[in-house]
């Protein structure tokens, strides 16, 4: 892996712009440098001041110039297909990395060893916000996602996908036309390409918006209906994962 360009961060958007800031900002010059890292943006028809912070803090912004309405899976794919980096890194536009080095030093290594298809890791909420109820679920969803990649069962959150290009591209990415589910989907996928490996050691943050708004037990319905479907019939429950902002 040359150090020119090693990891795309791809990063779809739709109206985020009381978060992209920050979520931008954790990626600075001497960061990037070290590791090589580009950061794309792709923009899902943003009404807000989202692509103003985009263009501002990352290295390309594909924008929705059609006006067509796009899944979470569609803004990746076309964040990939404007992405130069050997390593896709996906990221929501919440997202934040515990530790950026520590991130980039293991994604790193891990994607490197034999038999690796991606990588995927740890996620808790934002620690500012979280509470017990917080570090619960998110402890056994940790868990639960743990044993089943040392299953063999393929699985990783929306939240960090990792994977080598030509596996993202050997597989034809995401699946656009799934709404909710699509993690789900393409990990699946990968796990017949090779070993999704998850690591307890490396953690990232998410915003606990979309918990507070739903409360957790509407959001695993959702989410165990969706993961149902996708996997009887390759399609979700939901035309569209609603966002909450």
């Amino acid at each position: 892996m040359t150090a020119a360009t090693a990891f795309s961060v791809i990063v779809p958007t739709l109206n985020e712009e009381k978060l992209l800031g920050g979520m931008l900002a954790q990626f600075d010059a001497a960061l990037l440098a070290r590791h090589g890292v580009e950061i794309v943006v792709s923009d899902g028809g943003s009404t807000d001041g989202t692509l103003a912070i985009a263009r501002a803090g990352a290295h390309t912004v594909v924008e929705n110039t059609a006006g067509v309405k796009q899944t979470i899976s569609l803004g990746r794919n076309l964040g990939a297909a404007r992405a130069r980096g050997g390593v896709y890194v996906f990221l929501n536009a919440d997202t934040l990395l515990e530790d950026p080095d520590r991130f980039f030093r293991r994604m790193r290594e891990e994607v490197a060893a034999p038999g690796v298809a991606a990588v995927t890791c740890r996620v808790t909420v934002y620690p500012r916000d979280e509470t017990r109820a917080d570090r619960l679920y998110h402890g056994f969803y940790n868990w639960l996602f743990r044993a089943m990649n040392g299953w063999g069962v393929g699985m990783g959150r929306g939240e960090c996908h990792v994977m080598r290009r030509e596996v993202f591209e050997e597989l034809g990415g995401y699946a656009a036309r799934i709404a909710a589910g699509e993690d789900y989907d393409l990990f699946r996928r990968i796990r017949r390409r090779g070993r999704v490996v998850y690591l307890d050691d490396v953690v990232v943050h998410e915003s606990p918006r979309r918990y507070r708004r739903y409360g957790y037990l509407r959001v695993s319905a959702m989410w165990f209906a969706n993961f149902l479907s996708v996997s009887l019939a390759r399609r979700s429950i939901l035309s569209e994962w609603k966002p909450v902002r």
